[in-house]
């Protein structure tokens, strides 16, 4: 389904608001409370949409409503809603198995899977930690710092974004309001640096990592390749390279986080070795199974050693991981985006798209436009006005049938990561309608 959108009633339409009336009685009021709040920011509606189905590239909702989808479960969906070969794999292990015995007896899925990650990691000899969600990938890894090294303390960077369970929440950069309600349960051994927007900022950076480095306390050294939910920045390109030699001269692991920018949503298998470094350790998520939750940590020999020094008397694991189903799907999510070319396709297309995208808001006279970034099919908008103008021109986006979602520490940035097989005539076909919204939201 590769379809341009087709708005029957004004979003959200009568069965959405019911439904979502009804999940607003139950479900946590953090998130009517978020959309209150942004209603208020942005002076227009922030009621959702309810999903019906999704297909490829485009989402329906229960009033019947075809959205293209540009957020693509926060870029977990490289390959779109449903993809046929994804559920074919699914529906094949379906018949044969559920759940194994987590990490006493495994399927023979995640043989499979844990070898094939294997071979993603750029040196002999990698290990596998599996895992369900992104936060559980950066929990492996800190916990493997803290093995390798005997260090606790664990150094991130402002903007960067890990995931909320209580490891990867502490090193949370992007909002300290994420953190600070739970201060007293953390790592209190996180120091932040800034990440560095361009090669002027880079220097202010590394000063301060090295000074981190330099107390002796810092055994990770957690990071972003590109800022995903920060905003879609790009960091100079000496910046992974120096951080990862930095790192080693201090006897700390560089820890990236590539749960956002792997699996070619970036126009790479993994940006962090596309930047020239081997890191100690890398986390994937998000788009490994496709939309299904699994997640992995992947490390040399010499990092993860520290797993069997303890007699197995030290695990991280639990009773999901490494689930039959989940491994299926992810290996068929590798083998579809190897056998369909979707890392040079997200480059290359990202680069057509950004391209089109400047010239497109600047031939219709868009203000107010700082910038168009990132990398491969992680594109970020970056507007003038805060979070209320962006919030603004979101909504007038849904309202035309496009769906995308905000980012960045200031909440300013359109932050676009399609299905790295999305038909291109629709990332042509949005240009323009992003060009009207952002027209009608400047003052």
């Amino acid at each position: 389904m590769s379809r341009l959108p087709a708005i029957r009633v004004a979003p959200p339409g009568p069965r959405s608001r019911e439904l979502a009336s009804r999940l607003i009685a139950v479900e946590s009021p953090a998130f009517d409370a978020r959309r209150e709040t942004r209603a208020r920011q942005s002076g227009a509606e922030q009621s959702p949409i309810v999903y019906e189905r999704g297909e490829g590239s485009n989402v329906v909702d229960v009033d019947g409503n075809v959205y293209v989808d540009l957020a693509a479960g926060f870029g977990a969906l490289l390959l779109g809603h449903v993809p046929s070969r994804i559920a074919a794999a699914v529906a094949a292990q379906e018949q044969r198995m559920w759940l194994a015995l987590g990490d006493v007896y495994a399927a023979e899925s995640k043989v499979l899977l844990c070898e094939r990650l294997a071979k993603l990691y750029p040196a002999p000899g990698a290990r596998v930690m599996l895992g369900s969600t992104g936060a559980d990938a950066v929990t492996a890894a800190l916990k493997t710092a803290v093995l390798a090294t005997g260090r606790a303390g664990v150094l991130a960077f402002e903007g960067g974004y890990h995931g909320l369970s209580h490891g990867p929440l502490a090193a949370c950069g992007l909002h300290a309001s994420f953190r600070e309600p739970f201060a007293g349960q953390l790592n209190s051994h996180v120091t932040f640096a800034p990440y560095p927007h361009d090669a002027r900022s880079l220097a202010v950076t590394m000063g301060a990592v090295e000074r981190a480095l330099a107390t002796g306390a810092i055994g990770a050294v957690l990071v972003e390749p590109v800022l995903g939910r920060g905003g879609c920045v790009v960091p100079p390109a000496a910046f992974l390279p120096s951080l990862g030699a930095a790192s080693a001269r201090a006897g700390a692991l560089l820890v990236c986080d590539e749960i956002w920018t792997g699996l070619g949503r970036s126009g790479a298998w993994l940006a962090s070795v596309e930047a020239g470094v081997v890191p100690d350790l890398v986390c994937l998520g998000k788009g490994l199974g496709a939309g299904l939750p699994i997640s992995a940590c992947l490390g040399s020999a010499a990092a993860m050693a520290g797993w069997g020094a303890h007699g197995g008397a030290t695990l991280h694991t639990a009773t999901h991981f490494g689930a039959p189903v989940a491994c299926a799907a992810a290996l068929a999510t590798l083998d579809a985006v190897d056998a369909l070319s979707l890392v040079s396709r997200a480059r290359d297309a990202g680069e057509r798209w950004m391209a089109g995208l400047r010239a497109r808001l600047a031939g219709a006279g868009v203000t107010g436009v700082v910038g168009v970034r990132g990398r491969g099919l992680m594109v970020g908008v970056a507007l003038t006005g805060g979070a209320a103008r962006a919030l603004a021109v979101s909504r007038r986006l849904l309202n035309e049938g496009w769906i995308v979602v905000t980012g960045g520490a200031a909440g300013d940035v359109l932050t676009l990561t399609p299905a790295l097989d999305i038909d291109e005539s629709l990332l042509e076909a949005f240009a323009e309608v992003l060009a009207v919204a952002a027209i009608a939201t400047n003052s």
